[in-house]
């Protein structure tokens, strides 16, 4: 029964980097219900003040890596407020829209698109301010994989 355990803490922590793909999962939620899942079917008694502190400064961290990293990719190249919603959007809608490229062509199509409609911006702007989504993101992706990986191995040097 043991490997079973074993099995569905492993699936969650590769749901929560699958994550990093499709958006719309809560990645670092199921690392932390992998963590949740061990106490349950292990024993809670590793996890200290000082482990769930750490955990919990690591999910803060990566919800505003995700927000900042979409706002200074779309600020740095002159975006608005609906660029970076524009972005989100895209973000969100874009993977299932285009399966495998919507994760980069979603925030540039959603940036681009609302800067060009709602602000008038021209085209190369418009294109600019989408490319600082698309960057924003990546970076965002990257930051938020090293995160998700200290997180557990906290979590296995702890247990």
């Amino acid at each position: 029964m043991e490997w079973i355990y074993w099995l569905i803490i492993w699936a969650l922590f590769i749901i929560g980097f699958v994550g990093l793909i499709f958006p719309i999962i809560p990645g670092v939620l199921c690392i932390l219900a992998g963590m949740l899942a061990y106490g349950l079917f292990f024993s809670f008694d590793p996890f200290n003040w000082l482990f769930w502190l750490v955990q919990g400064m690591f999910v803060l961290l990566l919800f505003g890596a995700d927000y900042l990293a979409n706002l200074l990719g779309v600020k740095k190249f002159g975006g608005t407020k609906a660029g970076i919603w524009g972005s989100t959007i895209g973000l969100l809608a874009g993977p299932f829209i285009i399966p495998g490229f919507g994760i980069i062509i979603g925030p540039f199509a959603g940036a681009f698109i609302a800067e060009l409609l709602i602000h008038r911006k021209s085209i190369k702007t418009a294109a600019a301010i989408g490319l600082g989504s698309v960057v924003g993101f990546v970076g965002s992706t990257i930051t938020k994989f090293v995160i998700q990986v200290i997180m557990i191995v906290y979590f296995l040097v702890i247990i």
